[in-house]
């Protein structure tokens, strides 16, 4: 087998090393013990990484000869901590350091050539926003939980974050970047919602991404004045659903108007593309001075099935532009599909509770999760020792099953060896073990 090499910062001990270099500046008081905020930092992002079920098991694991070893010789983690120090040591790092983080990872991507590769139009990236939850309990709760209130007189107690990932509708990858936690603010009583979640991600982002210029892909949840507003005074592009039950001013706009426009497309297979726009149409009466332009769009396929999605957006809606339009308003489900749900269903343990605690240590969970996956989805796209390991074993679920064997079992010197080993498959003899 030829060997092949892998990329200087866009590999796994190139990406590590940023984020060592990133937690390390990270300074916290520490309340007790003597452990570094490093070591536990890299010890929840390697549990992540190796897609441990829980934090139980990942204590248990690291107490075996191999697993200790490779933890220190590949996640470079001087002291292992158990797993009561380290949730009691990431429950006093607020969430919001961890920001940084992904936009180190980012920064790696775009001098690397690999953000080039999600530019979608005119220079414009797709930036797809939902929300999503990651905790839920009757029971354990913290400050920060937001409350349901059952008519039994039951509470539920949960966190939510709003998820944010560049996307492209012709690549399965995708690259998320910070979350927003939706939790109860400092001296607020009410629950967070995603809307006031969504004020303060527009911000970050465009602080920590002053130049980029984004398209912004969100649901129906969206498509209102003052986030369309907010938008603008951010110079960010958008495409909204709009859904006619929500929208009744607007869509009787264009049935009434004279000047909607029609175009019908058909392709090989037979499948038919109606469109149907209207440029600069008042959202609505409430906000008639804010005009979007609507885009709606019919898919009918060969057997006659039939799917409808209507937009607004700002892009100026042509022949030439409403297709562009339609393919970037439904790349909103790949944070839906390639992320939420790669997380939820093959192998990161999304929903289950890795440790709660009293202040931060589930948002800083979640963070440390996505940052795992930022970190695997940059090795699909850029390391090819990476793509010849998850090809060989065909899907994710058995790259993952042989990724933790190896790591369980043999003390390896580097990330070479173990993608090597994947990739060759080597027939390993146990020795006979006499018992007599």
């Amino acid at each position: 087998m030829k060997p092949i090499l892998m990329r200087k910062k866009l590999s796994m001990p190139g990406l590590l090393s940023e984020l060592k270099t990133y937690f390390k500046g990270i300074v916290v008081p520490v309340t007790s013990g003597d452990i570094s905020l490093f070591d536990c930092l890299m010890s929840g992002l390697a549990m992540f990484s190796l897609k441990y079920p829980s934090l139980l098991q990942f204590d248990k694991s690291k107490r075996e000869t191999a697993v200790a070893h490779n933890l220190k010789n590949l996640y470079k983690i001087e002291t292992i901590p158990c797993d009561s120090y380290l949730r009691e040591r990431l429950d006093e790092l607020p969430a919001s350091e961890l920001q940084g983080a992904f936009l180190t990872m980012i920064r790696q991507a775009q001098r690397g050539k690999v953000l080039e590769r999600f530019s979608y139009y005119e220079g414009h990236y797709l930036l797809s926003i939902d929300g999503t939850g990651y905790f839920s309990s009757h029971d354990i709760h913290c400050e920060q939980c937001c409350e349901k209130h059952h008519r039994n007189g039951d509470i539920t107690y949960y966190h939510q974050m709003l998820g944010v990932a560049l996307v492209h509708p012709e690549h399965s990858h995708v690259l998320p970047l910070a979350p927003e936690p939706i939790i109860k603010q400092d001296g607020i009583k009410k629950n967070d919602c995603e809307r006031n979640a969504a004020k303060r991600l527009l911000k970050n982002i465009r602080k920590a991404h002053p130049h980029m210029k984004f398209i912004v892909i969100e649901d129906g949840l969206a498509s209102n004045g003052p986030h369309i507003r907010q938008l603008q005074a951010l110079n960010m592009s958008y495409i909204l659903g709009a859904k006619p039950k929500d929208h009744t001013y607007l869509f009787d706009w264009i049935e009434t108007s004279q000047q909607t426009q029609t175009y019908q497309t058909q392709d090989k297979d037979g499948t038919i593309h109606n469109y149907r726009y209207h440029n600069q149409v008042p959202l609505n009466d409430a906000n008639f001075d804010l005009e979007v332009n609507c885009l709606i769009y019919e898919e009918i396929s060969p057997s006659g099935r039939k799917k409808t999605f209507s937009w607004v957006t700002d892009i100026l809606l042509s022949e030439q532009t409403v297709t562009i339009v339609m393919k970037g308003g439904r790349s909103r489900w790949r944070i839906e599909n390639e992320t939420f749900n790669t997380l939820k269903n093959q192998g990161y343990h999304f929903e289950h509770n890795f440790g709660h605690g009293k202040q931060h240590l589930s948002s800083v969970f979640a963070h440390l999760m996505l940052l795992a996956f930022l970190v695997d989805q940059l090795q699909g796209l850029c390391c090819k020792l990476f793509q010849q390991a998850k090809t060989k074993m065909g899907s994710y679920a058995r790259f993952w099953e042989r990724f933790r064997a190896y790591f369980l079992t043999f003390k390896l010197p580097d990330w070479v060896t173990l993608y090597q080993a994947i990739c060759l498959l080597p027939v390993v003899e146990l020795p006979v073990f006499d018992t007599s």
